[in-house]
C-alpha cells in the first residue's frame, strides 16, 4: 500500500544464482521492490528585507520606494511565517519590483550627480585658467612710474 503523495518506482533485484553458470537452483522469478521517496520541498519565497532596508537608508531621492518595499517585505515575511506561500510570493515579488526601481533610480541619480560634478569642475578649472592668463597680460610694469 503506497501513500498517494509519494511516487513509486520499481527496481529489479538480482537473483541468488545470478553470475554463476548453470541452471537456477530454485524458482526463477524476477523480484521487485518499491521505494517511497519524499518529493522535494519547494523553495521558500524570498522577502528581500535586507535589500529593502538598504534602499530605505541609501535611497534618499526615492525613499518612498524603499519604504514601500520594506513594508511589502515584512508582509511577505509575515505571510511566510503564517504558512501562506502564495501570499508570501506575491508580496515578495512586489517588494522585489520596488527594490529594483529604487536601485535603478538611485543609480541614475548618482550617475547624473557624478557627471554634473565633473562638468562643474572642468568649467571652474577653465574659468580659473583664463582669469589667471588675463591677470598676467593686464599687468603693466612701468619702471619709470612715480605715482
Amino acid at each position: 500500500m503506497d501513500p498517494p503523495c509519494y511516487p513509486t518506482g520499481s527496481v529489479a533485484l538480482k537473483g541468488r544464482n545470478e553470475g554463476y553458470p548453470g541452471p537456477p537452483a530454485g524458482p526463477s522469478g524476477v523480484q521487485y521492490t518499491s521505494v517511497n521517496m519524499a518529493p522535494e520541498a519547494p523553495e521558500a519565497p524570498k522577502d528581500h528585507v535586507i535589500w529593502s532596508i538598504f534602499n530605505l537608508v541609501h535611497g534618499y531621492p526615492c525613499c518612498c520606494l524603499g519604504l514601500a518595499a520594506l513594508i511589502f517585505s515584512y508582509k511577505a515575511r509575515d505571510r511566510k511565517v503564517a504558512g501562506d506561500m502564495n501570499g508570501a510570493r506575491h508580496y515578495g515579488s512586489t517588494a522585489r519590483c520596488l527594490n529594483i526601481w529604487a536601485t535603478v533610480l538611485v543609480s541614475i541619480f548618482l550617475l547624473i550627480l557624478i557627471i554634473i560634478s565633473i562638468v562643474v569642475a572642468s568649467t571652474a578649472s577653465g574659468i580659473i585658467t583664463s582669469f589667471n592668463e588675463n591677470q598676467r597680460s593686464n599687468v603693466n610694469y612701468n619702471v619709470n612710474y612715480r605715482g
